[in-house]
């Protein structure tokens, strides 16, 4: 019965290790940019939605997080968890040569 040893669940351990530094934390990093992301927006900037709809940001509601903006097609609210980051900040990188 006492014969278990932890060279036992040093595999399990291993994977759970691996697992936390090669898909956990990568995704809490991610959620925690993405929060800043979306608090640091502000009025002008220019944005892309995940959905892949651009447009520039006109009004900040901080009561439910939403934004208003304005594109070719006129003015939409979105909720700002919907504004793509990687996409948005490309947009707004200048391209250097």
């Amino acid at each position: 019965m006492g014969s278990g040893s932890i060279m036992d669940f040093l595999p399990m351990i291993l994977i759970f290790v691996v697992a936390y530094f090669f898909m956990i934390r990568p995704q809490m990093n991610r959620q925690k940019n993405e929060k800043k992301f979306s608090a640091e927006l502000k009025k002008g900037d220019r944005i892309i939605t995940k959905s892949g709809l651009h447009g520039k940001v006109i009004d900040l509601n901080d009561k439910d997080a939403s934004c208003v903006i304005e594109t070719m097609a006129g003015k939409l609210k979105f909720d700002r968890s919907a504004i793509s980051m990687e996409m948005s900040k490309k947009l707004n990188t200048p391209v250097t040569k």
